[in-house]
């Protein structure tokens, strides 16, 4: 299913980035471009990400910047910059 009509990402494309370490729709975006022309699919990336386990979510949520951005670039160079 697309989720972003305007790039031409789909749920599984989101799916894929996000086991990757995207855990916002910001980082998503970065990496595909999907939220960024008429942002309609926005929420539906968000529900697709959820609020599920998210290693730099967790890591942030405790504080730790640091390891959060150790962990954006051992996963994505893109990633990281976006974080």
């Amino acid at each position: 299913m697309y989720v972003c009509s305007c790039f031409g990402i789909t749920d599984k494309q989101v799916k894929d980035h996000a086991a990757a370490g995207a855990c916002t729709p910001r980082q998503i975006a970065s990496v595909t471009k999907a939220g960024t022309d008429c942002g309609s699919c926005v929420r539906t990336i968000q529900g697709i990400l959820g609020r599920g386990a998210c290693p730099r979510r967790e890591l942030l949520e405790k504080g730790d910047a640091v390891s959060v951005l150790a962990a954006g670039q051992e996963t994505s160079p893109e990633l990281a910059e976006a974080a």
